[in-house]
């Protein structure tokens, strides 16, 4: 009974931490939108910390932001106070970040100096800590992008710092279900549709990261009707860019395309799998997940389309960020639910 309980409170701590990496998402994707994300040209991981706490130390935040191109380019004539307001959301972003390691660490620590971390838990935990410093540079290398010549962050860089940030909320989510159930580790008895509820779940990873492309290339300000692009299904500039290779990722157009039909392609996936439960007679905690599932995919497939059809509303990109960490997150208890179908 004491060993479920400390993983019942090791449970607790990891959805917490899962909790404020949604809201590190949520914010990130209002950095980006607000045009933020340059606006602290240096990495300062402990001093960084402090925002200007004088006059003069402003105007030096601010001189070294008019020395970059974003500023010469699209923000020549910016104000102080102009300036602040997208200091502010970057600093809020660096500073929660500093909190997740800070939420991460510290508990960490805690628990194991008390002997409520299990051996086998341990090395785990300690990659996931490390995932969260990489994470960090990734987020420092992204912003480095836009520094010299461009007057944006590389798209590439952007979809790489977003892949993290899920690979690491998925890691510590599936992490703690089995130990809110009090198990450890995880019991296996999985059900048929185990391996393709992973097969969902990769779909809808595949997905954030072609919607990252469409955040880093402003992609979702074009083509803002649904469902055709361009009069057609398949717009006629979909992989018309040369070289062909670069069209995914550099190509406004094809860019999009692959988001709204990858977009289709989970959502039919997810569907299917749910039907084939039904089909199967699943009961109980999977047959829950698996509505959750659906219900998941459904609200984030309208919010796109709102998204889009308004052309791209900061408070609709921002829900439609957050609706992917409700769809993965949806799409990882199904997993879990799948893994033992009678531990739920």
């Amino acid at each position: 009974m004491k060993a479920e309980q400390s993983r019942r409170t090791l449970a607790i701590w990891l959805f917490s931490v899962c909790a404020l990496i949604a809201l590190m998402v949520v914010v990130g994707g209002l950095t980006r939108l607000t045009g933020s994300g340059l606006s602290i040209t240096e990495w300062k991981p402990i001093h960084g910390a402090l925002p200007p706490l004088s006059q003069a130390e402003w105007m030096e935040e601010f001189d070294a932001y008019r020395q970059i191109p974003q500023y010469k380019i699209l923000n020549k004539g910016m104000s102080l106070d102009e300036f602040k307001y997208i200091f502010w959301w970057e600093w809020g972003h660096r500073n929660l970040g500093r909190l997740i390691g800070i939420a991460f660490l510290v508990p960490f620590l805690f628990f194991l100096s008390r002997g409520q971390v299990e051996r086998s838990l341990v090395p785990r935990l300690a990659v996931l800590f490390v995932l969260g410093g990489l994470q960090g540079f990734m987020g420092w290398y992204m912003v480095a992008s836009g520094l010299t010549e461009r007057v944006d962050v590389s798209q590439y860089r952007l979809v790489a710092h977003l892949g993290l940030a899920f690979v690491i909320f998925s890691a510590i989510f599936i992490t703690a279900l089995p130990l809110w159930r009090g198990e450890w580790p995880a019991r296996r008895d999985p059900h048929p549709l185990f391996r393709w509820s992973h097969i969902v779940a990769a779909l809808i990873f595949v997905q954030i990261l072609l919607g990252g492309f469409v955040a880093g290339t402003d992609a979702g300000l074009t083509y803002n009707t649904w469902p055709l692009m361009d009069e057609a299904i398949i717009p006629p500039g979909a992989y018309a860019a040369s070289p062909l290779w670069r069209a995914p990722f550099e190509d406004v157009t094809t860019i999009q395309f692959n988001h709204r039909m990858m977009g289709y392609i989970v959502f039919l996936a997810v569907i299917a799998l749910v039907a084939a439960g039904w089909r199967q007679r699943l009961a109980g905690w999977p047959r829950t997940t698996g509505l959750i599932l659906l219900a998941a995919v459904v609200q984030q497939v309208v919010i796109g389309i709102w998204t889009l059809v308004e052309v791209m509303p900061i408070h609709l990109a921002a829900l439609h960020q957050f609706g992917a960490v409700i769809l993965i997150a949806a799409a990882l208890l199904h997993v879990d639910a799948l893994r033992a179908p009678q531990a739920g």
